[in-house]
C-alpha cells in the first residue's frame, strides 16, 4: 500500500479521538534542533469550536485485537486497515513539519499483537523523532492500556503529554461493551503516570532556563483522558462524579467527553439513536469547567433528585435555580467565591468586580462594562439594594424568563439593548418588592 493511502486511512480513523489539546508544555528552541513548544499551546490556529488544528493527528495502526462494540476499529469490523512503520511515521511528521503544515504530533493506535508490542513500535518512532531527527516540538502520545510500566516510563521522557482513554464512565459499561478490557488496565497506568510526574519534578531551584528546556521533565504537559457518553445509560451525575474523582486522585489536566454517535451498525448492545448528543457533550464540558475553575463539586452540580443536565440552560443556571434561597446576592459585598457562583459572572469579570469595588460602589451600568452578562445575572443579584429581576423568584418562572432573555438579539458593538439593560422600563412595576423575606427597591423610571 502506498504511504499516501496509509495516511488517508489512519488519519480518518483518528478523528474519533478528541483529547488532542496541546496546552501546558514549554520548551524553548535549541541549537541544531527543530521546533519548540509554547506555554499557551504550540498551536496558533484553532477551529471555531476551540479544537487545535495544527497537530498531525494520526493512528500508528488501525488494526486491533480488541472487539469493543462502539469502536470502528474493532477486530470484527470489515473496512480498510493500514499500519505505519516507525520510519514512515518519522518521515511523514518531519515532512509535514518542514512544510509548515503542522507544529506537533498526536499519536494513537489500535492494539496490534499485544499492548507491549504496540507501545514498543510507537516509542521507536518517537525516539527517532527526538534523537535522530532532533524534533523538539510537541508530541502527545495516547498510551496503550496494559503496557508494561517500563515502557510508560520510557515514553514519558520523550513526549510532552500522555493520555489513556477511560472509555466509559463505569465498570459495568466497560464490561458490557468492551469485555476484553478491565478498569484496572486503564486506571493502573494512569496512576503510574501521575506518580512518575510527581517523582520526576525538578528538585531545588527551578530556573527559567530549566523550565524552557524541559530539564528533568516527565510528561511535562501532564495527562488527560477521554470517555464516551451516550453509549450506555449512565446519568450525567455519574459522569461528573467520575471526572471529579480523576481530578482529585490523578490530578488530570483535562477530561474530554466524546458524544456517542451511532456509526457501528447491527449491534444490539448499542443505542440506535441518541438525543442531542453534541449538546449533551457541550453541557458536560460546561459542568466540567465548574469543577475545575469555579470550585463546584459534582454533588452540587447534580443531585440524586436532579441527576441530569438541563439541555436548555447551562449547569450554573441549573444549580442556581435549585438554590434560590442563596439569592439575590449583593454585588458590592460578595467575596470572590460567591461571585463565581452567580450565573452570568465568570472568572475574569468576578476579579474585575473585586478590583473595581475598591474605588466605589458598583451599579448595573458598571457591571455591563466589566463584562458581566447582565441578561442572565440580573435575576440573581442586587446592586446597592436595587433588584433588577422579576417579581417572583419561583424556579419554573425564572427558568422560562432565562430562556426568553437568551433569545434577545445581540446588537453590534457600541449599541445598547435597552430592553435587556433596563427591562423595568417596559414593564408595569410595583415600587418595592419582597424577595426571601427582604424588601428590595426596584429600579424604576
Amino acid at each position: 500500500m502506498e504511504l499516501i493511502d496509509k495516511i488517508g486511512i489512519l488519519a480518518d480513523s483518528a478523528k474519533y479521538d478528541v483529547s488532542c489539546s496541546s496546552s501546558g508544555s514549554q520548551r524553548g528552541s535549541k541549537n541544531g534542533q527543530l521546533g519548540n513548544t509554547a506555554l499557551p499551546g504550540i498551536c496558533h490556529t484553532w477551529a471555531e469550536d476551540g479544537r487545535c488544528v495544527s497537530l498531525l493527528k494520526i493512528l500508528f495502526s488501525n488494526k486491533c485485537i480488541y472487539n469493543c462494540a462502539y469502536c470502528v476499529n474493532r477486530v470484527t469490523n470489515d473496512f480498510p486497515r493500514a499500519e505505519l512503520t516507525p520510519d514512515e511515521l518519522v518521515s511523514v511528521t518531519m515532512n509535514f513539519y518542514k512544510r509548515n503544515y503542522i507544529e506537533g504530533l498526536f499519536l494513537s493506535s489500535g492494539v496490534t499483537v499485544s499492548p507491549d508490542y504496540t507501545m514498543e513500535r510507537m516509542i521507536e518512532a518517537i525516539r527517532k523523532l527526538r534523537e535522530v531527527e532532533h524534533f523538539n516540538g510537541y508530541i502527545h502520545l495516547k498510551a496503550i492500556p496494559g503496557a508494561d510500566d517500563r515502557l510508560l516510563k520510557t515514553a514519558g521522557f520523550l513526549v510532552d503529554r500522555m493520555s489513556i482513554n477511560l472509555e466509559l464512565p463505569t465498570a459495568a459499561g466497560l464490561k458490557l461493551l468492551a469485555p476484553q478490557k478491565t478498569p484496572e488496565q486503564i486506571t493502573k497506568p494512569m496512576q503510574y503516570i501521575q506518580s512518575s510526574i510527581l517523582e520526576n519534578q525538578p528538585r531545588g531551584l527551578v530556573t527559567t532556563r530549566s523550565v524552557k528546556q524541559g530539564l528533568g521533565k516527565f510528561v511535562p504537559a501532564g495527562q488527560t483522558t477521554q470517555m464516551m457518553i451516550g453509549a450506555t445509560a449512565d446519568q450525567d451525575r455519574t459522569i461528573i462524579r467520575a471526572s471529579q474523582a480523576m481530578y482529585d486522585n490523578l490530578a488530570l489536566k483535562r477530561v474530554y467527553y466524546s458524544a456517542y454517535i451511532p456509526v457501528v451498525q447491527n449491534n444490539q448492545l448499542l443505542p440506535k439513536e441518541v438525543k442531542t448528543p453534541l449538546l449533551r457533550e457541550h453541557r458536560l464540558y460546561q459542568a466540567d469547567w465548574l469543577l475545575r475553575f469555579y470550585n463546584f463539586t459534582a454533588e452540587e452540580i447534580l443531585t440524586p433528585e436532579d441527576p441530569n443536565l438541563d439541555m436548555a440552560i447551562d449547569p450554573k443556571c441549573q444549580w442556581a435555580l435549585r438554590n434560590l434561597d442563596q439569592f439575590p446576592i449583593e454585588i458590592n459585598r460578595a467575596n470572590l467565591e460567591t461571585l463565581l457562583r452567580i450565573p452570568g459572572i465568570g472568572n475574569v469579570s468576578a476579579r474585575k468586580i473585586i478590583a473595581a469595588r475598591r474605588f466605589g460602589a458598583l451599579n448595573f451600568d458598571n457591571l455591563k462594562t466589566l463584562g458581566v452578562v447582565i441578561k442572565r445575572a440580573r435575576y440573581f443579584i442586587t446592586c446597592g439594594g436595587k433588584y433588577f429581576g422579576i417579581g417572583d423568584m419561583e424556579p419554573r418562572l425564572l427558568r422560562d424568563q432565562l430562556l426568553l432573555t437568551d433569545k434577545l438579539p445581540k446588537l453590534p458593538d457600541g449599541q445598547v439593548n435597552f430592553i435587556e439593560l433596563y427591562p423595568e422600563a417596559f414593564q408595569i412595576l410595583q415600587p418595592t418588592q419582597l424577595i426571601g423575606g427582604v424588601r428590595y427597591e426596584r429600579l424604576g423610571l
